[in-house]
């Protein structure tokens, strides 16, 4: 079986920290960006800053991947109006004023399976360089099903109909 190369792109995310947001809550986290990775990014999370009230974290190395069998999911996305990075992240069992990235798509479907899965995900604006990128893939890969005609019931016997 021989592998076959997928277009990748590495990425950065940077998730920022509200302490105390309102009387409920002790932290909110929220994804503010998705980068193209870069060297001096390292390969180890570092906090940017943090000033008592918001602070952010960039989260290197994280590789994206495109899959042919994710093709809808990327024009679900891509047709969307807005194409977006999604984002899955966590908080962090042992210490609730941390929270990580645990992986990066561009794939709606992927998303929503996150979601059912009851996954916390963010998403944030997908840039138009890498939005052309992604759309070319697609336009190369991605096939329609065919959609197939349903006979209306009322002309069907009636032992057939469900």
């Amino acid at each position: 079986m021989s592998t076959v190369d997928r277009p990748a792109l590495e990425v950065a995310v940077v998730i920022e920290r509200e302490a105390r947001p309102n009387r409920w809550q002790d932290w909110r986290f929220r994804i503010t960006e998705v980068l193209l990775h870069e060297a001096a990014y390292g390969s180890e999370p570092r906090l940017l800053r943090d000033d008592g009230k918001f602070a952010r974290w960039l989260h290197p190395g994280f590789r994206l991947e495109l899959f042919r069998d994710e093709c809808e999911g990327y024009h679900l996305n891509l047709t969307s109006g807005a194409p977006v990075w999604f984002v899955m992240w966590r908080i962090d069992d042992e210490d609730p004023s941390r929270a990580a990235p645990v992986i990066v798509s561009v794939s709606y479907t992927e998303a929503g399976r996150w979601l059912d899965a009851q996954e916390r995900i963010d998403n944030v604006p997908l840039p138009a360089d890498i939005a052309a990128w992604l759309q070319a893939w697609t336009d190369e890969h991605y096939r329609p099903e065919p959609k197939e005609r349903k006979r209306p019931a009322s002309f069907q016997r009636p032992q057939d109909r469900r």
